[in-house]
């Protein structure tokens, strides 16, 4: 199990989706994998649609989703219960939370679940995602359904129709999570709404921090480590330096690069620290400093080279390089330490709107791409974050695309 920052824990969750095609469950569950998985959560999703398409095949007519045909319902039902036994026994390896990503639209179908899920010891809680907004709904089939195996070469306005075919299928069926079944978390047109009930304790609490600051908005995000500073020449590591020469040129091409990029103005982020501000200073927009961007906390080893640390503190040096991820200088910061402070910033990124640049340092940009780009925390350290280089993350459907510059 993994090792958090924040403590261990002895919460097992089972989140289990409710809701209509084409409703956003899988981006959802999507969100929260990669929040929850950045933050140190042994987690798993066990989608019930890849199942059926590895088990009955992918190419099914809309009847087969008709809750009155009988036997169609038998063999879902059968695949249904192959995926929740998958995810009850990878609970029993370790798991912390796991999402049982299906439609699951009617009582007696989430009583089932919520029963076994709870006979196995396991919280559940109820995501349930709704949306009445018909735009959305046929963008969503457009973005994500039409690229499914389902509907491979067939044409989209056949594909389309067949599938809303489906949705009206499940509509027949569709009961909305009462207050009665227990925890439960509403997330309704996209975030417009959020309903809760009976929600308590530390991780669904999160849960509803993260759905508050979601949108689907397509606005990039570009980080950049400040110019070079004297103490990237002398390999020195914290500090407030300023640039170099060469810094002040990075700072000048990047203010060139982003002026001709931007049709509107973005937000700008900057540590606090001086080779940050410095950077930011060529820019036509203002910036808005943040301690917690400000790079990992050396501690005792604040200023020195690492040729240095390995001769005046050989066993903090030994101890770094077994693990850098864990390894916390003295009085200073570990990478985990750095994600746990990171939380108030990812939170901002994914509630704005507007494009945003994000000018800070190494081990903090690290952990900000290890977000975005749904890695494992103990990637952090490895993550190639060179000087005088921006990258900009796009936003897709479940993932976020990435292009990077030297400039």
């Amino acid at each position: 199990m993994a090792r958090r920052s924040d403590g261990p824990s002895s919460e097992q969750v089972a989140i289990v989706m409710v809701g209509l095609p084409a409703r956003g469950k899988t981006f959802l569950a999507s969100k929260l994998v990669r929040y929850l998985r950045w933050r140190g959560y042994e987690i798993e999703t066990f989608n019930v649609g890849d199942y059926r398409r590895e088990h009955l095949g992918a190419r099914q007519p809309a009847d087969f989703f008709d809750s009155s045909n009988t036997e169609a319902v038998r063999r879902r039902d059968a695949v249904a219960q192959v995926a929740l036994g998958d995810m009850l026994a990878w609970f029993k390896t370790g798991g912390e939370v796991g999402i049982y990503d299906a439609t699951n639209t009617t009582r007696d179908r989430r009583k089932l679940v919520a029963d076994q899920c709870r006979s196995a010891g396991l919280n559940t809680l109820f995501m349930e995602s709704i949306c009445n907004d018909e735009q959305q709904i046929l963008d969503n089939i457009r973005a994500t359904k039409l690229q499914l195996p389902d509907y491979d070469g067939v044409d989209d306005e056949i594909a389309i129709a067949d599938f809303r075919a489906r949705i009206r299928k499940y509509e027949e069926a569709y009961e909305t999570v009462g207050d009665d079944e227990g925890s439960y978390i509403k997330y309704v047109d996209v975030g417009k709404q959020i309903l809760v009930n009976d929600i308590s304790g530390v991780l669904p609490g999160r849960l509803v921090s993260v759905l508050l600051n979601s949108h689907l908005g397509q606005r990039p995000i570009y980080l950049s480590r400040h110019g070079e500073s004297t103490f990237n020449i002398e390999q020195r590591i914290g500090g407030d330096p300023p640039l170099t020469d060469r810094g002040e040129s990075y700072a000048t091409n990047l203010a060139e690069h982003l002026v001709d990029t931007f049709d509107e103005q973005p937000v700008v982020l900057t540590s606090t620290l001086v080779r940050t501000r410095q950077t930011a200073s060529k820019l036509p927009w203002p910036h808005h400093m943040w301690h917690l961007l400000d790079e990992i906390d050396a501690g005792i080893c604040d200023g020195m080279t690492y040729a240095e640390i390995a001769v005046d503190f050989e066993h903090e040096f030994k101890a770094r390089k077994a693990d850098k991820f864990w390894y916390r200088y003295p009085r200073g910061e570990s990478y985990a330490d750095v994600i746990a402070r990171l939380e108030p910033v990812i939170f901002e990124l994914e509630r704005l709107r507007k494009p945003v640049v994000v000018i800070a340092h190494q081990a903090v940009l690290r952990a900000v791409y290890a977000y975005f780009k749904d890695m494992q925390p103990s990637e952090c350290p490895h993550v190639q974050m060179p000087l005088h280089t921006v990258i900009k993350l796009t936003p897709g459907e479940y993932g976020f695309e990435e292009d990077r510059m030297a400039l």
